[in-house]
């Protein structure tokens, strides 16, 4: 009966506890199942040795008739989550607010049915709001901030006297307000500073993300390219035997053939086939796409310039050599290509009339200077270029996610970059070690 009576319980609490949960939900939530159901497996093991350790061993009476039910309803829960995971292997922000505050209301429970904030274990009332800011939104992470201050409030206003082996121990009530006030500052500033932690984790996460996809764009851009020239190639001799038929067949047939339109309209359209191809072959074409070849570098970098959007802003490609140095002749990897872009047009997109790309390759490697006359970087953000979500456009949605995405990408090729200001505007610095550019070179077709 007593089975029978706990497993209807569970799967009443189970359907509370998962009603109307969508898979996208279950999918997309904060917290694996796995991971919180093992947390407090600890937890309640750890709880249950605690209590009956004290009792027995120590011989310190416990009111263990009300704290080993409490102990068991947290069991409960357990098994409803992992009996419940075919509802999805995550569980949503809602699911894990209330799992949460259960655990701070029962850990409360316990801690007041044995001392209140006399008992030494009352510190452990930090362990689920913390474990919980560190997985759920700021909302719901104060809101559980909030719960347990209330908690630790209501201890506080308890009777004090934690069961001790000669009877109940009494401790000063001025040293169980100060218990109070540390663990409600405590419980503040753990949450405040695991909320910002987790806040900076995810921009990050999501700042590689977007690296990761734009690196992915620039390959695949740089593939369709080849593939195109590729094609345009293969495909070349037959439609030219094609077209040499079709105007046989034009020229043969007689004008009142009932044949002679269609042998007409397969000669036109084999020429707008061939023009087609023609068109894919070429290096300059537009495609939405850009076919990589080697050039010299910087005749590539004059061809990003032209690739820029520019308002009447004059971009100009100063390119230094150094004597007995050869130009290298490379084809940019794509990433190279995307991050040059995003610094080119973000540079003209703050010039007032000019832009300045200063090539200089020696020895010692290669560099380029991005010189542009707009206001220049302001001077609480220079230190902290290159980082997501900081910019200077964030009223016009600037969140400086593409000067950290240039950054990271050309990173991966060996460079390194430096912001600063020169006399009329901003100025970016980009050198490569000898060799790097080409290391990170494709090869053209």
């Amino acid at each position: 009966m007593l089975a029978e009576s706990l497993a209807r319980i569970g799967r009443d609490l189970g359907d509370t506890l998962f009603a109307g949960e969508t898979v996208d939900e279950t999918i997309r939530g904060n917290i694996s199942i796995v991971t919180l159901t093992v947390v407090r497996w600890v937890a309640i093991v750890g709880q249950l040795f605690t209590i009956l350790f004290v009792h027995f061993s120590l011989g310190i009476p416990l009111e263990i008739e009300w704290m080993l039910p409490i102990v068991g309803a947290s069991a409960i829960v357990n098994i409803v989550l992992w009996r419940n995971r075919q509802h999805g292997p995550r569980l949503s922000q809602r699911r894990a607010l209330l799992v949460f505050a259960f655990d701070i209301v029962l850990l409360a429970t316990l801690v007041g049915l044995s001392g209140g904030l006399s008992n030494p274990f009352a510190l452990l009332l930090l362990l689920p709001v913390t474990q919980a800011s560190a997985t759920l939104n700021k909302a719901s992470a104060y809101a559980l901030a909030f719960l347990t201050a209330l908690c630790i409030a209501a201890l506080a206003s308890l009777p004090s006297g934690l069961p001790w082996i000669d009877g109940p121990l009494d401790l000063p009530r001025l040293y169980l307000l100060a218990s109070w006030l540390a663990l409600s500052l405590a419980v503040a500033l753990f949450v405040w500073h695991m909320t910002e932690i987790t806040d900076d984790a995810r921009r990050q996460e999501s700042a590689f993300s977007a690296v990761q996809a734009a690196l992915a764009r620039e390959q695949q851009l740089s593939a369709l390219g080849g593939q195109a020239a590729a094609v345009a190639h293969a495909l070349g001799t037959p439609l030219a035997t094609i077209n040499v038929i079709a105007k046989e067949l034009v020229r043969e047939l007689p004008e009142d053939d009932p044949l002679a339109p269609d042998a007409s309209e397969l000669l036109a359209q084999a020429r707008r086939c061939r023009e087609v191809l023609s068109t894919l072959g070429r290096p300059d074409a537009d495609h939405g796409y850009r076919k990589i070849t080697a050039s010299p570098l910087g005749e590539q970098l004059r061809s990003l310039v032209d690739e820029c959007d520019r308002p009447p802003v004059t971009t100009n490609v100063v390119v230094e050599v150094e004597n007995g140095v050869d130009e290298p002749v490379p084809s940019l990897a794509p990433e190279i290509r995307h991050a040059l872009t995003n610094l080119i047009e973000n540079a003209i997109s703050f010039a007032e009339n000019s832009v300045v790309l200063t090539l200089r390759m020696g020895n010692t490697g290669s560099s380029l200077t991005i010189d542009d006359d707009g206001p220049g970087f302001a001077p609480e953000i220079l230190d902290w270029l290159g980082e997501p979500y900081n910019s200077s456009r964030r009223r016009s949605g600037g969140l400086g996610l593409g000067v950290f995405i240039a950054k990271s990408l050309l990173a991966r090729t060996g460079a390194r970059l430096h912001f600063t200001n020169n006399d009329k505007g901003a100025r970016v610095m980009i050198h490569w070690p000898a060799g790097a550019l080409a290391r990170e070179t494709e090869v053209g077709e």
